[in-house]
């Protein structure tokens, strides 16, 4: 019994193989590898049309790939009602029936999923302060988006998927979502895909990290390690034109005086050399992946577009 748990545990929440996914002549996914542990909140993050969409509705069974193998929680997509009741998802509208009140989302989650917690659902709304009776359709957008998320949460999933679901929302209003969000991670012991162009909130409450840009996974892998795994160097044009063996270059940029360079380090410490070193946030983490990738697509646009690290509207 014990060696069936640990190995469900050592079961990756998501796992890609070569994925690619085509629509007509646009290639939304190429080639993509992760293999995410459970237990974690991950934070996707990537410019528009990176395929982060893309990717999370696979995820959830709502799109097949065109090439290669996507696998949740130890099993293909959607394979079974079963398996449809062990994910969660917010789609990017935070989608609720507007005709419908607040009661009759409840009693319709409770219809559909059989392991309905009904307790934790009607804890959460009187939490809230949403009147049972209230027609969805006139709530604010910022209980729209707590609605959808106790729905997703009460089913008690192992994996919960959010897809921008606080894009829309006030500063306050996205700051209460993900308090609460946090709060069902607690109370569920579910992993958490989070997609977001906010990098404030994915720093905030995500210890995994995806970067998707240009179709592809950029970066992936434990925010803390992530970190410690990178710096920025800073010294003259010289200095930085030849980086000794176990650095790699992710971006440089030139001054008048000086060239700083963020970098990756196999040794896991910061690089020793003729040059200033200082480490990262997850901000500039990021951006240097994204302006790489940006430039490796369009090398003669000097000025890359990555994402806001507040957020797109």
């Amino acid at each position: 019994m014990t060696e069936n748990l640990t190995r469900a545990h050592l079961t990756p929440v998501l796992e890609a193989v070569h994925l690619g996914k085509r629509y007509g002549r646009h290639q939304a996914l190429s080639d993509c590898e992760l293999a995410v542990p459970q237990g974690r909140v991950i934070g996707l993050v990537g410019p528009n049309g990176a395929g982060k969409s893309t990717l999370l509705t696979m995820a959830c069974g709502l799109t097949r790939p065109s090439s290669g193998t996507i696998r949740v929680l130890g099993a293909e997509p959607a394979a079974s009602a079963a398996h449809v009741a062990r994910v969660g998802f917010v789609a990017q509208d935070t989608p609720v029936y507007a005709d419908l009140s607040v009661a009759d989302h409840l009693r319709l989650g409770a219809r559909l999923n059989p392991s309905w917690d009904a307790a934790l659902a009607q804890r959460r709304i009187a939490r809230l302060g949403l009147a049972p009776g209230q027609k969805a359709g006139r709530l604010s957008g910022g209980q729209r988006a707590q609605l959808a998320l106790t729905v997703a949460a009460a089913k008690r999933p192992e994996l919960l998927i959010l897809d921008e679901p606080a894009a829309a929302l006030d500063p306050l209003a996205r700051s209460g979502f993900l308090d609460n969000l946090m709060e069902f991670v607690g109370e569920l012991g579910a992993s958490v895909i989070l997609s977001s162009h906010a990098l404030a909130d994915v720093e905030r409450v995500c210890d995994y990290l995806i970067v998707l840009a240009d179709s592809r996974v950029q970066l992936a892998g434990d925010v803390a390690e992530l970190l410690a795994n990178h710096c920025r160097i800073t010294g003259d044009r010289h200095q930085l034109a030849s980086l000794p063996a176990g650095l790699t270059a992710i971006r440089v940029e030139h001054g008048a005086r000086e060239s700083t360079a963020v970098v990756r380090t196999d040794q896991g410490r910061p690089p020793v050399g003729r040059w200033h070193t200082q480490p990262l946030d997850l901000e500039e983490l990021v951006l240097a992946y994204l302006t790489r990738a940006d430039r490796a697509t369009a090398p003669s646009v000097a000025t890359p577009t990555p994402i806001h690290p507040e957020a797109h509207r």
